[in-house]
């Protein structure tokens, strides 16, 4: 092992030891795993190549993240965008997310829950996932949300017209849902209703949006952006935005 591994490894221990004895953990961190293909030009290899690297990074974040104290983690694996590319290149992705779900699942530590419509994603893809989402019921582990054919204003307006559907299997007229509606009823018809909203979105690949990712949740959430495409992306590079976080002045709006 050369000296600048040493030096790297004993940089890492010091920072996940800090964070231990004087973080503040966040109990929800949501994740863009971006860069999956510029990655893959860079390296010379095929799209899907890149992909899997991608697909192959998820169990170290999650083995990071339930290390540091967090209780749930939100991936973002594929928008409702991404479902308009080439077929030549969704079809493999799709397989890849699949099978990804299928071995986060037959792990057997992590609770698995899709957020995103299933009904946009073909139906072969979304009971595969669907499937791995019931094979995890039993698990005490992190939970772990995997967003697959997700977008931020399509959950809102999911979550809308949820409310809207019980409020008439109520036997409420428009004017009466119209005027008990509150922001509360959004929150209890998204994705992760029940849930902490994230504390912490960190984005990979250098890009600083966040492309609606969970874009009622995060009203108040931190943001952390790393240079770093999502397949390189490293233990130290975590506690790196663990570290931001807990560096960070909480206002909440106030």
């Amino acid at each position: 092992m050369s000296l600048r591994d040493l030096l790297y490894r004993k940089y890492e221990r010091d920072l996940a030891r800090t964070l231990r004895t004087e973080g503040d953990v966040p109990r929800h961190i949501g994740v863009i795993l971006d860069g999956n293909r510029r990655w893959a030009k860079q390296s010379g290899i095929t799209a899907a190549d890149g992909h899997r690297r991608g697909a192959d990074k998820i169990a170290d974040l999650l083995e990071w993240s339930q290390d540091a104290g967090v209780e749930v983690v939100t991936l973002w694996m594929l928008s409702t965008e991404n479902l308009e590319r080439d077929p030549q290149e969704l079809e493999p992705l799709l397989d890849i997310i699949c099978t990804a779900a299928e071995q986060l699942a037959a792990d057997g530590r992590w609770k698995i829950q899709h957020v995103g419509s299933a009904e946009l994603l073909p139906e072969s893809s979304a009971a595969r996932i669907a499937a791995a989402v019931d094979a995890s019921a039993n698990a005490t582990g992190l939970h772990v949300n995997i967003a697959v054919g997700y977008g931020g204003r399509h959950e809102i307006a999911d979550a809308v017209r949820a409310y809207l559907r019980d409020g008439s299997d109520q036997g409420k007229s428009i004017d009466q849902i119209a005027d008990s509606f509150t922001v509360d009823h959004i929150a209890e018809h998204l994705y992760t209703k029940g849930q902490p909203d994230p504390d912490l979105v960190i984005r990979t690949s250098g890009e600083q949006r966040l492309s609606g990712f969970l874009m009622w949740q995060s009203a108040h959430t931190e943001f952390y952006f790393c240079d770093a495409y999502w397949p390189d992306f490293r233990r130290v590079d975590f506690l790196r935005a663990l570290r931001s976080y807990s560096q960070r002045e909480r206002r909440h709006g106030r």
